[in-house]
């Protein structure tokens, strides 16, 4: 809204000589490092009121576990608030709101996506939360009812994307099936393809639109399981993602790389930028003790964001691999549930998913989650750094 005022305004501006100090919101890295800080500051100065008003609601996690040998712990936190995801999801929509090109199609899908996501995440929150209170034995979605919204929403985002970027221009690169280590380019001096490169027709586009936003939704969701996991693997995600729409969003710098260009998707570099800061200040609450868990409002509504950020700049191996936690984590889960009924009751891991059966193993709780941190920093270089082997 900010950055359309501006546009509104830019010939008054330039005519009174302030072109110098509100010339900045011409940069997108400018507004992606003050949506930022933004984010952050929303979220810090937010935090306490939102806490005390969930603890009212009795909003608390259960501090129920499948596991007998988590019980306890789990007990430990029971009466932690939980939903604290619409600090998260609050602050991103305000942040990108303001600093963002609203006009550009970009923005506005993923903003339906945040609120979306959010929505069915806080219904999740709610009916779990709120079961006692309210003398129902609902606990929260079914998982066919979550699954049904996140494939919906995966589905109509990957349809009004592909036709968007139907105006790509001068060559398709906004559909390309972009392979590690293939050229988009020729070569860095050239618009033509490079040889081999496929481009997907709307079917499948729709296809990996649904598995990336709803995968990536459902990867985070089960990662959050203890103090600052979650959030903090999806800050260091969205850094990497606002390079990524930086570099997608200038025809110069992808060709420069050889990677795909999509005209119009560095405004995400807004999104990605409200990401990492509303994590980040929700991190302030959320570490060891946690205050507030962000829930399913917050979990979802991040691996969302996340996996359409990677279909948009047609990135989706890159963002896998610095994503590659939340990966495991969810194929921790697939594997022990398989093998477990195909067995009869055998077991691959001590407990699903991974952070569990690393705790049960013997490390503490702030041991797993720095540690994971520290490998999804890694994790992020060796994506970002991919980018150039081509």
């Amino acid at each position: 809204m900010l950055y359309l005022l501006y546009e509104k305004l830019r010939a008054w501006v330039y005519e009174h000589g302030l072109d110098g100090p509100f010339g900045v919101l011409d940069q997108i890295e400018f507004r992606a490092l003050a949506a930022a800080g933004l984010s952050f500051a929303i979220v810090l100065l937010m935090g306490k009121r939102v806490i005390a008003l969930l603890a009212r609601l009795k909003i608390g996690d259960a501090g129920l576990s499948d596991a007998e040998s988590l019980r306890r712990i789990a007990a430990s936190k029971s009466n932690t608030p939980t939903m604290g995801g619409i600090l998260i999801a609050g602050a991103i929509f305000l942040s990108t709101f303001l600093l963002a090109d609203i006009s550009e199609r970009w923005v506005q899908l993923g903003l339906v996506v945040l609120l979306w996501m959010a929505g069915v995440g806080a219904a999740d929150d709610w009916l779990k939360m709120t079961a006692a209170r309210r003398g129902s034995s609902r606990q929260g979605l079914h998982a066919w009812e979550k699954l049904v919204f996140q494939i919906g929403i995966g589905a109509i985002v990957g349809y009004f994307s592909y036709r968007a970027g139907l105006s790509e221009a001068p060559v398709d690169t906004a559909h390309v099936l972009n392979l590690p280590f293939q050229k988009t380019y020729e070569s860095a001096v050239t618009d033509r393809l490079g040889a081999g490169v496929i481009v997907l027709p709307l079917g499948v586009f729709v296809v990996s639109s649904v598995l990336m936003i709803a995968g990536m939704s459902n990867a985070v969701n089960i990662t959050d399981g203890m103090d600052g996991l979650a959030s903090g693997i999806s800050a260091v995600v969205a850094l990497g993602l606002v390079v990524l729409a930086l570099v997608a969003g200038r025809q110069s710098w992808a060709q420069t790389l050889l990677v795909p260009s999509v005209a119009g998707s560095g405004e995400l570099a807004v999104l990605a930028g409200s990401m990492a800061g509303a994590c980040l200040g929700f991190l302030w609450f959320n570490c060891s003790p946690a205050q507030v868990f962000m829930g399913d409002t917050g979990s979802l509504c991040l691996g969302g964001l996340i996996g359409y950020t990677a279909l948009v700049v047609r990135q989706e191996a890159v963002v896998l691999l610095m994503s590659g936690v939340f990966l495991v984590e969810i194929a921790s889960v697939v594997i022990q549930v398989g093998y477990f009924k195909s067995t009869g009751g055998k077991r691959v891991f001590r407990c699903a998913p991974y952070h569990h059966h690393l705790h049960l193993g013997g490390w503490t709780e702030q041991q797993i989650v720095a540690r994971l941190w520290i490998v999804t920093v890694l994790l992020l270089v060796f994506a970002l750094a991919s980018i150039k082997v081509r």
